[in-house]
C-alpha cells in the first residue's frame, strides 16, 4: 500500500514541479491569440471550455493502454510502477505537452507539418507513412477489442458489434468536434475516473496485499526481458506516440496557452494514475504474476478487467466498469481516425468541405475495417512497437523545435534517446524484427540511439 501511495504522490508532485519547469522552458504566453480564435471554422477549430478540453484530452489519449497495457505490464511485478511514474513525469507529460503546444504555436498544424518545417521533407514523408499506418492499426485495435468485450457481455455476435463500432466511428470522424466529442466525452471521462476510483476504494477496504512479492526483480512468468519489452508493453500509461496525434486536436480548441499545462501534461498524469491503479489491481487481485498470467492467457486482458470489476463491484458496478473501458477504447479509436482524416486533409485539401471530409473519412475507415479481419494479437504487437517509434519521433521533433527556438532541448532529448534505444533494441530482438540475441540487440540499439543524440548535440554546438 505504501508503494502505491508513494507512486501516486510522485505523479501528482510531478505535475506541480517538473511540469512547471517544462512550461517555463517552452514559454507559454497567455496573451497570444490561439488557432481556436484566429482559425475558427466550427468543425475542427472551435473554442471550448478548459475543463471540457481536459476531460476530452484525457479520454482521447487513454485508449486501452492504461488498462490493458498496465495489466500486461503488471506481469513484470512492481517494477512496472517505476516506469509508469518516471515515464509519465519525464517522458509522457513532456511529450504530450510539447506536441500540443507546438501545434498551438504553428497555427493548429498536425505534427506532420511541424516535422516538415523543423526536420525536412524527407523526414516528413517517413513520419507521415509511420503515422497514418499506426493510426489505422490503432483504430482497428480499438474497434476489435471493445467489439469482443461487448460480444462477451451481451452474447451478441462479434461481427454485429464491429459494424456498430465502425458506423459510429464514421459519424464521429465526420461531424464537428463539438457535436459528439465535445458534448459526451467529458461525461465518459468522468465515468471512467469514477469506476476506477471505486475499484481502488474496494481494494483499500479489503485485506488483500497490494504487492505480495514486493521487490523490483523481473517477475514475468516467461522471464521476458524488462528492457526493451516492458517499455513497449506499458505505453499509454507512461509514454505513447498516439498522444502526439491527439494533442493537436485539442490545441485547435484552446483559448489560452497557459491552460496547456493542465490540458496536455495534466491529462497524461491522470492517465498515469489510471495505469497505476490497474497495474496494482492486476497484481493484488491475482496475488502475483503467475495467476495473472494464466488469467490473461485464458481470457485476454479484457477478461481480467471483467473478472476484477465484477468481483469488486458486483454485477451492476462491474458492468459499468467494463462499459467504461469499452467507451475508453471506442472514444480513442474514433479520434485516431479523425486525426488521420485531418492529417491527410492538411495535404490534399485547400478547403475542408463536407464532401471532401466525407471521402477522406470513408477511405480512412476502409483501411481500418480491412485491418480488423487480422488476428488481434498480431496487430497489437505491431501497434505497440510503432506506437513507441512514433513517440521517439515526436520527441526528436520537439528537440529540434526547442533547439531552433533557442530553448533547452534536454527535456526532450533525454527521453528521445532512451525511447530510440528501446525501439531499436526491440526491432533487433523481437521475432517481428531481426531476432538477434538480447545482448547484441541492446548493444546495437543503445549505440545507435547514443550516436543520434551525439550527432544532434554536435550539430547544435556547431550552429551556435
Amino acid at each position: 500500500m505504501i508503494l502505491f501511495l508513494s507512486a501516486a504522490a510522485a505523479l501528482i508532485c510531478g505535475y506541480f514541479t517538473y511540469a512547471v519547469v517544462v512550461e517555463k522552458i517552452f514559454g507559454a504566453d497567455a496573451l497570444r491569440t490561439t488557432p481556436a480564435i484566429s482559425r475558427r471554422d466550427n468543425v475542427d477549430f472551435i473554442p471550448l471550455p478548459t475543463w471540457r478540453i481536459f476531460l476530452i484530452q484525457f479520454l482521447n489519449i487513454a485508449g486501452l493502454g492504461p488498462v490493458f497495457g498496465a495489466i500486461l505490464g503488471a506481469l513484470y511485478g512492481p517494477v512496472a510502477l517505476l516506469w509508469i511514474v518516471f515515464g509519465s513525469i519525464f517522458a509522457g507529460g513532456v511529450h504530450d505537452y510539447l506536441a500540443g503546444m507546438m501545434s498551438l504555436r504553428e497555427d493548429g498544424s498536425s505534427l506532420v507539418k511541424i516535422v516538415e518545417k523543423y526536420m525536412g521533407r524527407r523526414t516528413k514523408f517517413a513520419f507521415l507513412t509511420l503515422m497514418i499506418g499506426f493510426l489505422l492499426l490503432l483504430g482497428a485495435v480499438f474497434a476489435m477489442s471493445p467489439a469482443h468485450m461487448l460480444a462477451d457481455l451481451s452474447g451478441i455476435d462479434f461481427i454485429y458489434w464491429i459494424i456498430v463500432v465502425f458506423g459510429y466511428y464514421f459519424l464521429a470522424t465526420l461531424l464537428p468536434i463539438d457535436k459528439i466529442i465535445g458534448r459526451f466525452y467529458p461525461l465518459f471521462a468522468l465515468l471512467l475516473i469514477g469506476v476506477t476510483l471505486a475499484l481502488l476504494v474496494v481494494l483499500f477496504l479489503s485485506d488483500t496485499p497490494f504487492y505480495p512479492q514486493l521487490d523490483f526483480t523481473n517477475q514475468h512468468p516467461e522471464k521476458l526481458p524488462i528492457f526493451p519489452l516492458m517499455f513497449v508493453t506499458i505505453a499509454c500509461g507512461a509514454l505513447s506516440g498516439f498522444h502526439a496525434t491527439q494533442s493537436p486536436l485539442m490545441a485547435r480548441c484552446l483559448q489560452n496557452e497557459k491552460t496547456g499545462r493542465l490540458v496536455f501534461y495534466g491529462a497524461m498524469i491522470t492517465e498515469g494514475l489510471i495505469a497505476l491503479i490497474w497495474a496494482t489491481l492486476g497484481i493484488a487481485f491475482y496475488q502475483g504474476s503467475p495467476a495473472l498470467y494464466q488469467a490473461i492467457r485464458a481470457a485476454t486482458p479484457g477478461g481480467v478487467v471483467q473478472a476484477v470489476s465484477q468481483s469488486y463491484l458486483g454485477p451492476i458496478g462491474g458492468t459499468l466498469a467494463v462499459l467504461s473501458v469499452v467507451l475508453l477504447s471506442i472514444t480513442s479509436g474514433d479520434t485516431a481516425f479523425r486525426s488521420a482524416r485531418l492529417t491527410i486533409g492538411d495535404y490534399v485539401l485547400s478547403k475542408p468541405t463536407l464532401t471532401k471530409r466525407l471521402i477522406i473519412s470513408a477511405l480512412v475507415l476502409a483501411g481500418g475495417i480491412a485491418l480488423s479481419f487480422f488476428d488481434l494479437t498480431t496487430i497489437w504487437t505491431y501497434f505497440g512497437w510503432s506506437n513507441q517509434c512514433l513517440a521517439a519521433f515526436s520527441l526528436w521533433t520537439a528537440s529540434f523545435y526547442l533547439s531552433k527556438m533557442h530553448k533547452c532541448p534536454l527535456i526532450t532529448l533525454l527521453p528521445a534517446t532512451f525511447m530510440s534505444a528501446v525501439c531499436l533494441t526491440y526491432i533487433m530482438y523481437d521475432k517481428i524484427g531481426f531476432g538477434l540475441s538480447l545482448t547484441a540487440s541492446s548493444v546495437i540499439g543503445s549505440a545507435l540511439a547514443l550516436l543520434a543524440a551525439t550527432a544532434f548535440l554536435l550539430a547544435k554546438h556547431k550552429k551556435s
